[in-house]
């Protein structure tokens, strides 16, 4: 119950636990229709429907490395006490790809302007191309770390 009560305070909606996979297709679409975001942790299995259709399935499994083409993600089994914590994980997230976005964006903006003004030799502009996507991929890496460290999911 207080896993329950956790994920509750987090996410701000009731859990319904025990039900059959069908029940739960219908139960989503329910929601969906009234135009509420749905968010459908179970184990891959028998709940691939309603992950499918959820806005964002989760798969809780032991074993990891089981394919849930179903789910959004995955979680350990022992981890979904934590889920709060990887729900906080996934909005920074998302925020560190709209940064990257924006680094990347300022990024080509300064290259173009150089490159139209004839500033930059083919040379240079080769060598300056790979750095955009290298700056990119290190700056979205580190935050993300960050992020999983201040929540002590590293």
């Amino acid at each position: 119950q207080s896993i329950n009560q956790s994920i509750n305070q987090t996410i701000n909606q009731s859990i319904n636990q025990s039900i059959n996979p069908s029940d739960k297709l219908n139960y989503l679409k329910t929601l969906q229709n009234l135009e509420e975001r749905v968010m459908m942790v179970g184990d891959g299995l028998n709940d691939a429907g309603a992950l499918k259709k959820s806005d964002v399935g989760i798969a809780i499994t032991d074993d990891t490395g089981l394919f849930t083409p179903a789910s959004d993600g995955i979680l350990k089994g022992d981890m979904i006490t934590r889920l709060p914590d990887f729900l906080k994980l996934s909005r920074g997230s998302r925020k560190v790809v709209i940064a990257s976005f924006i680094l990347s964006f300022i990024y080509n903006i300064a290259g173009l302007s150089f490159a139209v003004s004839g500033s930059l030799t083919p040379l240079t502009a080769a060598i300056l191309m790979p750095l955009s996507s290298i700056t990119v991929v290190t700056f979205s890496t580190v935050m993300v770390n960050i992020l999983g460290r201040r929540l002590n999911l590293i």
